[in-house]
Protein backbone atom coordinates (compact mmCIF):
# COMPACT_ATOMS: atom_id res chain seq x y z
CA UNK A 1 0.00 0.00 0.00
CA UNK A 2 1.01 3.24 -0.70
CA UNK A 3 1.53 5.60 1.57
CA UNK A 4 0.29 9.11 1.56
CA UNK A 5 2.09 12.37 2.77
CA UNK A 6 0.11 15.91 3.10
CA UNK A 7 2.34 18.61 2.14
CA UNK A 8 1.22 22.19 2.30
CA UNK A 9 2.45 25.29 0.50
CA UNK A 10 3.16 22.51 -1.77
CA UNK A 11 3.30 25.69 -4.62
CA UNK A 12 6.20 27.38 -2.67
CA UNK A 13 9.97 26.99 -2.90
CA UNK A 14 10.59 24.50 -0.70
CA UNK A 15 7.44 22.77 -0.63
CA UNK A 16 7.71 22.07 -4.58
CA UNK A 17 11.27 20.48 -3.52
CA UNK A 18 9.30 18.35 -1.28
CA UNK A 19 6.94 17.37 -3.06
CA UNK A 20 9.52 15.78 -6.03
CA UNK A 21 11.18 14.35 -3.31
CA UNK A 22 8.30 12.45 -2.23
CA UNK A 23 7.23 11.52 -6.21
CA UNK A 24 10.70 10.31 -6.24
CA UNK A 25 10.53 8.29 -3.67
CA UNK A 26 7.37 6.33 -4.49
CA UNK A 27 4.98 8.46 -2.14
CA UNK A 28 1.33 9.82 -2.95
CA UNK A 29 0.83 13.41 -2.22
CA UNK A 30 -1.74 15.81 -1.31
CA UNK A 31 -0.26 19.03 -2.09
CA UNK A 32 -1.99 22.41 -0.65
CA UNK A 33 -2.14 25.54 -2.62
CA UNK A 34 -3.77 28.59 -2.54
CA UNK A 35 -6.58 28.65 -5.22
CA UNK A 36 -6.46 26.07 -7.77
CA UNK A 37 -9.35 28.70 -10.17
CA UNK A 38 -5.50 29.00 -12.09
CA UNK A 39 -4.34 25.42 -12.16
CA UNK A 40 -1.88 25.53 -15.15
CA UNK A 41 -0.06 27.59 -12.71
CA UNK A 42 0.88 24.63 -11.22
CA UNK A 43 2.11 22.63 -13.74
CA UNK A 44 5.85 22.81 -12.85
CA UNK A 45 4.17 20.30 -10.08
CA UNK A 46 1.86 18.30 -11.91
CA UNK A 47 4.41 17.81 -14.68
CA UNK A 48 6.70 16.08 -11.93
CA UNK A 49 7.91 12.21 -12.95
CA UNK A 50 5.03 10.27 -11.08
CA UNK A 51 2.72 13.46 -10.34
CA UNK A 52 -0.23 11.96 -13.08
CA UNK A 53 -0.87 8.70 -10.55
CA UNK A 54 0.06 9.91 -7.00
CA UNK A 55 -0.19 13.92 -7.06
CA UNK A 56 -3.40 15.71 -5.74
CA UNK A 57 -3.66 19.28 -5.18
CA UNK A 58 -6.00 20.81 -2.73
CA UNK A 59 -6.83 24.53 -2.33
CA UNK A 60 -6.57 25.79 1.40
CA UNK A 61 -6.50 29.07 3.27
CA UNK A 62 -4.00 29.56 6.26
CA UNK A 63 -6.15 31.20 8.39
CA UNK A 64 -9.28 29.57 7.30
CA UNK A 65 -10.73 27.22 9.62
CA UNK A 66 -11.54 23.67 8.77
CA UNK A 67 -9.20 24.83 5.88
CA UNK A 68 -6.61 21.81 5.87
CA UNK A 69 -9.11 19.17 6.68
CA UNK A 70 -9.91 17.66 3.09
CA UNK A 71 -6.19 17.98 2.75
CA UNK A 72 -5.21 16.23 5.71
CA UNK A 73 -7.61 13.08 5.20
CA UNK A 74 -6.39 9.84 4.83
CA UNK A 75 -2.65 10.53 5.13
CA UNK A 76 -0.53 9.00 7.25
CA UNK A 77 1.70 11.91 7.40
CA UNK A 78 1.63 15.74 7.17
CA UNK A 79 4.35 18.05 5.95
CA UNK A 80 3.94 21.59 7.17
CA UNK A 81 6.10 23.94 5.11
CA UNK A 82 2.90 26.76 4.01
CA UNK A 83 4.29 30.08 6.02
CA UNK A 84 4.77 33.81 4.35
CA UNK A 85 8.08 34.15 3.73
CA UNK A 86 8.59 38.41 3.48
CA UNK A 87 11.05 40.72 5.30
CA UNK A 88 8.84 44.19 4.37
CA UNK A 89 5.18 43.93 5.21
CA UNK A 90 2.47 46.92 6.27
CA UNK A 91 0.80 44.41 8.52
CA UNK A 92 3.44 42.31 10.40
CA UNK A 93 0.62 40.78 12.85
CA UNK A 94 -2.04 40.55 9.90
CA UNK A 95 0.62 39.24 7.12
CA UNK A 96 2.58 37.24 9.16
CA UNK A 97 2.21 36.74 12.72
CA UNK A 98 -1.28 35.30 11.87
CA UNK A 99 -0.94 33.41 8.67
CA UNK A 100 1.98 31.34 10.53
CA UNK A 101 0.41 31.15 13.98
CA UNK A 102 -2.99 30.14 12.93
CA UNK A 103 -2.05 27.96 9.58
CA UNK A 104 0.52 26.20 12.67
CA UNK A 105 -2.91 25.48 14.41
CA UNK A 106 -5.04 25.08 11.89
CA UNK A 107 -2.68 22.05 10.34
CA UNK A 108 -2.45 20.28 13.82
CA UNK A 109 -6.09 20.64 14.34
CA UNK A 110 -6.94 18.68 10.44
CA UNK A 111 -4.30 15.84 11.23
CA UNK A 112 -6.10 15.18 15.05
CA UNK A 113 -9.57 15.03 13.76
CA UNK A 114 -7.99 13.17 10.55
CA UNK A 115 -7.05 9.79 12.81
CA UNK A 116 -4.87 8.47 10.32
CA UNK A 117 -1.46 11.24 11.08
CA UNK A 118 1.65 9.66 12.63
CA UNK A 119 3.67 12.13 12.48
CA UNK A 120 3.70 15.91 11.55
CA UNK A 121 6.79 17.38 9.90
CA UNK A 122 7.35 21.04 10.79
CA UNK A 123 9.32 23.58 8.63
CA UNK A 124 10.61 26.20 11.53
CA UNK A 125 13.63 28.36 10.62
CA UNK A 126 16.65 29.34 12.03
CA UNK A 127 14.97 32.91 12.80
CA UNK A 128 13.12 30.83 15.54
CA UNK A 129 17.07 29.84 17.14
CA UNK A 130 17.99 33.66 16.51
CA UNK A 131 17.81 36.79 15.03
CA UNK A 132 21.22 38.44 16.24
CA UNK A 133 24.48 35.93 16.29
CA UNK A 134 26.32 36.41 19.52
CA UNK A 135 29.85 36.34 18.97
CA UNK A 136 31.56 33.35 19.12
CA UNK A 137 28.74 31.26 20.25
CA UNK A 138 27.49 28.19 18.22
CA UNK A 139 23.97 27.94 17.92
CA UNK A 140 22.08 24.41 17.85
CA UNK A 141 18.38 23.41 18.90
CA UNK A 142 18.65 24.37 22.06
CA UNK A 143 18.82 27.78 21.55
CA UNK A 144 15.07 29.65 20.72
CA UNK A 145 14.76 33.36 19.88
CA UNK A 146 13.93 35.77 22.39
CA UNK A 147 14.33 39.30 21.31
CA UNK A 148 12.54 39.51 17.67
CA UNK A 149 8.88 41.52 17.99
CA UNK A 150 6.42 42.85 15.75
CA UNK A 151 8.69 46.00 15.50
CA UNK A 152 12.44 43.82 15.20
CA UNK A 153 12.27 41.72 12.51
CA UNK A 154 8.86 40.70 12.56
CA UNK A 155 9.11 37.72 9.95
CA UNK A 156 11.81 35.96 12.74
CA UNK A 157 9.20 36.54 15.59
CA UNK A 158 6.42 34.67 13.35
CA UNK A 159 8.10 31.48 13.08
CA UNK A 160 8.94 31.87 16.78
CA UNK A 161 5.17 32.47 17.82
CA UNK A 162 4.23 29.45 14.89
CA UNK A 163 6.77 27.07 16.16
CA UNK A 164 6.29 27.44 20.15
CA UNK A 165 2.26 27.26 19.19
CA UNK A 166 2.93 24.18 17.91
CA UNK A 167 5.01 22.61 20.87
CA UNK A 168 2.57 24.02 23.17
CA UNK A 169 -0.39 21.94 21.44
CA UNK A 170 1.81 19.10 20.76
CA UNK A 171 2.18 19.35 25.34
CA UNK A 172 -1.33 20.47 25.95
CA UNK A 173 -3.48 18.49 23.31
CA UNK A 174 -1.46 15.26 23.17
CA UNK A 175 -2.98 14.37 20.02
CA UNK A 176 -2.49 10.66 18.90
CA UNK A 177 0.58 11.70 16.37
CA UNK A 178 4.16 12.90 17.02
CA UNK A 179 5.91 16.52 15.47
CA UNK A 180 9.78 16.94 14.55
CA UNK A 181 11.10 20.19 13.30
CA UNK A 182 13.51 21.24 10.64
CA UNK A 183 14.78 24.62 10.70
CA UNK A 184 16.71 25.61 7.89
CA UNK A 185 18.66 28.32 7.71
CA UNK A 186 19.27 30.47 4.54
CA UNK A 187 17.62 28.34 1.89
CA UNK A 188 19.25 28.78 -1.64
CA UNK A 189 19.03 26.22 -4.98
CA UNK A 190 17.74 25.85 -8.37
CA UNK A 191 13.99 26.51 -8.05
CA UNK A 192 10.74 24.35 -9.47
CA UNK A 193 8.91 27.50 -10.61
CA UNK A 194 9.66 31.22 -12.27
CA UNK A 195 9.06 32.42 -8.93
CA UNK A 196 11.93 34.56 -7.25
CA UNK A 197 12.46 33.19 -3.80
CA UNK A 198 13.13 35.44 -0.80
CA UNK A 199 16.88 33.76 -0.59
CA UNK A 200 17.77 33.25 -4.24
CA UNK A 201 17.26 37.08 -4.35
CA UNK A 202 20.29 37.76 -2.20
CA UNK A 203 22.65 36.14 -5.19
CA UNK A 204 20.45 37.82 -7.54
CA UNK A 205 20.93 41.16 -6.02
CA UNK A 206 24.73 40.61 -5.78
CA UNK A 207 24.83 40.84 -9.97
CA UNK A 208 22.18 43.61 -9.84
CA UNK A 209 24.42 45.90 -8.43
CA UNK A 210 22.20 46.14 -5.26
CA UNK A 211 24.92 45.81 -3.14
CA UNK A 212 27.16 48.72 -3.23
CA UNK A 213 30.33 47.59 -1.27
CA UNK A 214 31.33 44.28 0.28
CA UNK A 215 29.69 44.43 3.52
CA UNK A 216 30.70 42.52 6.65
CA UNK A 217 27.92 40.42 6.32
CA UNK A 218 27.25 36.34 5.71
CA UNK A 219 24.46 34.00 5.04
CA UNK A 220 24.40 30.08 6.51
CA UNK A 221 23.26 28.98 3.22
CA UNK A 222 21.80 25.54 3.01
CA UNK A 223 20.91 24.14 -0.23
CA UNK A 224 17.00 23.60 -0.85
CA UNK A 225 17.39 20.12 -2.04
CA UNK A 226 18.59 18.74 1.01
CA UNK A 227 16.40 20.82 2.94
CA UNK A 228 13.79 18.53 1.15
CA UNK A 229 15.96 15.43 1.72
CA UNK A 230 15.79 16.21 5.47
CA UNK A 231 12.05 16.69 5.82
CA UNK A 232 11.47 12.78 4.27
CA UNK A 233 14.30 11.59 6.15
CA UNK A 234 12.73 13.33 9.75
CA UNK A 235 9.38 12.15 8.26
CA UNK A 236 11.08 8.47 7.60
CA UNK A 237 13.11 7.94 10.62
CA UNK A 238 11.00 6.33 14.05
CA UNK A 239 13.90 7.53 16.07
CA UNK A 240 13.26 11.47 14.98
CA UNK A 241 12.49 13.97 17.96
CA UNK A 242 12.71 17.26 18.49
CA UNK A 243 13.84 20.25 16.39
CA UNK A 244 17.02 19.77 13.96
CA UNK A 245 19.11 22.71 12.83
CA UNK A 246 19.47 22.30 8.82
CA UNK A 247 22.58 24.47 7.80
CA UNK A 248 25.70 23.90 6.12
CA UNK A 249 27.89 26.39 5.72
CA UNK A 250 28.61 29.82 6.46
CA UNK A 251 29.66 32.03 3.62
CA UNK A 252 30.41 36.24 3.66
CA UNK A 253 29.80 38.62 1.06
CA UNK A 254 33.38 38.50 0.27
CA UNK A 255 33.68 34.90 -0.43
CA UNK A 256 30.29 34.53 -2.39
CA UNK A 257 31.22 37.35 -4.55
CA UNK A 258 34.82 35.52 -5.26
CA UNK A 259 33.18 32.32 -6.11
CA UNK A 260 30.76 34.08 -8.52
CA UNK A 261 33.74 35.89 -9.95
CA UNK A 262 36.04 32.94 -10.61
CA UNK A 263 32.94 31.29 -12.07
CA UNK A 264 33.35 34.17 -14.91
CA UNK A 265 30.13 36.39 -13.57
CA UNK A 266 31.14 40.12 -14.21
CA UNK A 267 27.91 41.91 -14.10
CA UNK A 268 27.83 44.40 -11.52
CA UNK A 269 29.42 42.49 -8.93
CA UNK A 270 30.37 45.13 -6.01
CA UNK A 271 34.19 45.88 -5.67
CA UNK A 272 34.54 48.21 -3.03
CA UNK A 273 34.83 47.40 0.59
CA UNK A 274 32.98 48.39 3.43
CA UNK A 275 35.04 45.50 5.57
CA UNK A 276 36.16 47.91 8.55
CA UNK A 277 34.02 48.80 11.96
CA UNK A 278 33.66 52.13 10.12
CA UNK A 279 32.02 50.42 7.11
CA UNK A 280 29.81 48.40 9.33
CA UNK A 281 28.74 51.75 11.46
CA UNK A 282 28.09 53.28 7.97
CA UNK A 283 25.94 50.33 6.67
CA UNK A 284 24.05 50.59 10.29
CA UNK A 285 23.15 54.36 9.81
CA UNK A 286 22.33 53.96 5.71
CA UNK A 287 19.82 51.00 7.03
CA UNK A 288 17.28 53.55 8.85
CA UNK A 289 16.40 54.44 5.45
CA UNK A 290 15.53 51.39 4.06
CA UNK A 291 12.23 49.28 4.57
CA UNK A 292 11.69 48.71 7.88
CA UNK A 293 12.15 44.73 7.65
CA UNK A 294 15.01 45.12 5.76
CA UNK A 295 16.83 47.82 7.56
CA UNK A 296 16.08 45.86 11.45
CA UNK A 297 17.50 42.60 9.55
CA UNK A 298 20.93 44.55 8.42
CA UNK A 299 20.87 46.22 11.77
CA UNK A 300 20.99 42.75 13.84
CA UNK A 301 23.68 41.01 11.35
CA UNK A 302 25.82 43.59 9.74
CA UNK A 303 29.19 42.99 11.51
CA UNK A 304 28.28 39.58 12.98
CA UNK A 305 28.69 35.96 11.24
CA UNK A 306 26.10 33.40 12.51
CA UNK A 307 27.84 30.10 13.71
CA UNK A 308 26.41 26.48 14.13
CA UNK A 309 26.45 23.34 15.50
CA UNK A 310 24.97 20.99 13.54
CA UNK A 311 25.52 17.84 14.42
CA UNK A 312 22.49 16.32 15.29
CA UNK A 313 20.69 16.46 12.11
CA UNK A 314 24.53 15.02 10.85
CA UNK A 315 24.08 12.20 13.31
CA UNK A 316 20.33 11.19 14.08
CA UNK A 317 19.26 12.07 10.66
CA UNK A 318 22.43 10.82 8.32
CA UNK A 319 22.11 14.36 6.52
CA UNK A 320 25.52 15.05 4.30
CA UNK A 321 24.81 18.45 2.65
CA UNK A 322 26.14 18.94 -0.71
CA UNK A 323 29.51 21.64 -1.37
CA UNK A 324 27.97 25.23 -0.63
CA UNK A 325 30.07 26.88 -3.83
CA UNK A 326 27.64 24.43 -5.98
CA UNK A 327 24.24 25.64 -4.47
CA UNK A 328 25.41 29.12 -5.04
CA UNK A 329 26.78 28.53 -8.70
CA UNK A 330 23.65 25.87 -9.68
CA UNK A 331 21.60 28.86 -8.01
CA UNK A 332 22.89 31.57 -9.72
CA UNK A 333 22.69 29.80 -13.18
CA UNK A 334 19.09 28.43 -12.49
CA UNK A 335 17.91 32.69 -11.85
CA UNK A 336 19.53 33.97 -14.92
CA UNK A 337 17.76 30.86 -16.82
CA UNK A 338 14.26 32.27 -15.20
CA UNK A 339 15.06 35.49 -16.81
CA UNK A 340 15.65 37.45 -13.25
CA UNK A 341 19.14 38.41 -14.63
CA UNK A 342 20.62 38.88 -17.70
CA UNK A 343 23.05 36.48 -19.07
CA UNK A 344 26.11 38.32 -19.33
CA UNK A 345 29.85 35.99 -18.66
CA UNK A 346 33.17 35.83 -20.14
Amino acid sequence: MITTVCVTGASGFIGAHIVRDLLEHGYRVKGTVRSLKKAAQYTYLTSLEGAAERLELVESDLVAENSFDLAVSGCEYVIHVASPYILDVKDPQADLVDPAVKGTLNVLRACEKAGTVQRVVLTSSNAAITDEPEPGKAYSEKDWNEKSSLTRNPYYYSKVLAERAAWNCMETQKPGFDLVVINPTVVIGPSLSSALNTSNSILKALLDGEYPAIMEISWAFVDVRDVAKAHRVAMETPTAKGRYLCVNQTVNERNVVEILRQAGYTHKLPKMSLESGFGTALIKLMSYTYPSGTGTYLRTNIGRTYQFDNRKIKQELGMEFMPVEQSILETMADVIQWGHVKAETK
